[in-house]
């Protein structure tokens, strides 16, 4: 499938420029197609009957998860299936014994999901040292390592920006973590859905990502752990093995970390999303959004009254863009395109309020952000249309 060939799968693109995807990436015809296949042919609960829609639906739930570990190169490890990245990290957060003295490390990159959870440790005597980037938003890795300590017991960083794009080292940074005892999280959230990712060669101990950001229903997503070494967070329902009046042991493998009824409709969607970005190859993804970002970085910053907040000549990066344009708060720059030239950006602070902080951004930024069905056109559409607004400021 190329690039070309996929626009069509998506209805909304049709009458609308939607630039929006880091928050919500939209979902194409055969993953709605799987979903409501499920529901209509053999709905039925898993693990848990011997009927034959229960069998049915049991193999395909079980293969899904299968397709999406492997989508993530983690066949080595263990996948639980979750509602979203911030739940995979608060799985974490709540799933290892934290003592007294303990040490973590983050950055002043992350999503509020990846440092609030964190900073709410500081409650159980848990400190957490935090890596701020340079005034372009540039992060040093030096000051990373400087920051991971021999207490140090996990870092934890994003993979992408969700504001700026920018790809981390990440690689690198598990390897200062190895060389220093400590485990490392990776908030996946924008990277699963835009790069290639190999969990094994990243060697990352833990791997959170959310299905709506890569083309899969809402209110799906994954844990991924090298070793199953958390402490569940819910107990009951297929998360068990055995159980008597004076006690239970847990199920093995991802089955421990499901209690209760999994989002069977929309994990089956999810693998059938990583399926369709297989088709076009992760590689072409990354490839498509760099120019993307290229062009719209390049045409923003050559307007007047226009900035573009982060690094001045990023490496690797996924396709996300935030700009400012002066004298406009982000909100009314976002409700011109709209209402203008039908462009949807985000607008504000992306959750990431004390990076905004940091940049000198009270107010935030607008941030477009392309995906698969994004065109060159549409890009050249934003450009002017931020063009006419900005002269309007002016």
């Amino acid at each position: 499938m190329t690039i070309e060939d996929c626009r069509a799968d998506f209805p909304i693109t049709r009458d609308l420029i939607y630039l929006d995807s880091a928050a919500t990436a939209l979902t194409p015809k055969p993953v709605v197609q799987a979903m409501v296949e499920y529901d209509l042919r053999y709905r039925a609960n898993v693990g848990r009957g011997v009927h034959r829609l229960a069998a049915v639906a049991t193999h395909r739930y079980r293969d899904a998860r299968d397709a999406i570990k492997s989508f993530i190169g983690g066949e080595s490890g263990t996948l639980a299936v979750t509602r979203n990245t911030t739940e995979a990290i608060g799985a974490v957060v709540n799933g290892l014994d934290w003592r007294r003295g303990d040490r973590v490390a983050t950055t002043l990159l992350e999503h509020h999901s990846n440092l609030l959870p964190w900073l709410r440790l500081r409650e159980r005597g848990v400190a957490v040292d935090i890596v701020r980037p340079d005034a372009g938003g540039s992060l040093d890795l030096a000051d990373l390592e400087a920051a991971v300590r021999d207490d140090t017991r996990l870092v934890a960083v994003t993979h992408a920006s969700n504001v700026l794009g920018t790809v981390l080292p990440v690689r690198e940074i598990a390897g200062i973590c190895r060389d220093r005892g400590a485990r490392l999280l990776v908030d996946g959230a924008q990277s699963a859905p835009h790069i290639p990712v190999d969990v094994a060669a990243i060697g990352c101990d833990y791997f959170c990502f959310s299905g709506h950001k890569m083309l899969g229903p809402t209110g799906t997503g994954g844990l991924w752990m090298r070793e199953p070494d958390l402490e569940p967070l819910f107990v009951g329902g297929g998360s068990i093995e055995s159980a008597t009046a004076d006690g239970y042991i847990l199920a093995p493998g991802e089955e421990r970390y499901e209690a209760g009824t999994p989002p069977v409709a929309g994990t089956i969607g999810l693998a059938r999303a990583a399926a369709y970005l297989r088709e076009i190859g992760m590689e072409t993804v990354r490839r498509h959004e760099e120019r993307l970002a290229a062009r719209l970085i390049d045409g923003l910053a050559a307007l007047d009254g226009v900035t573009v907040a982060g690094p001045d000549a990023p490496g690797d990066r996924i396709g996300v863009v935030s700009f400012t344009v002066e004298g406009m708060h982000p909100h009314e720059v976002a409700q011109v395109l709209d209402e203008a030239a039908a462009v949807l950006v985000r607008s504000g602070h992306h959750c990431c309020q004390p990076l905004m902080e940091h940049l000198d951004l009270p107010d935030g930024t607008v941030r477009a952000s392309a995906y698969v069905y994004t065109t060159t056109e549409e890009i050249d559409t934003l450009i002017a249309t931020v063009e006419e607004i900005a002269r309007r400021a002016i």
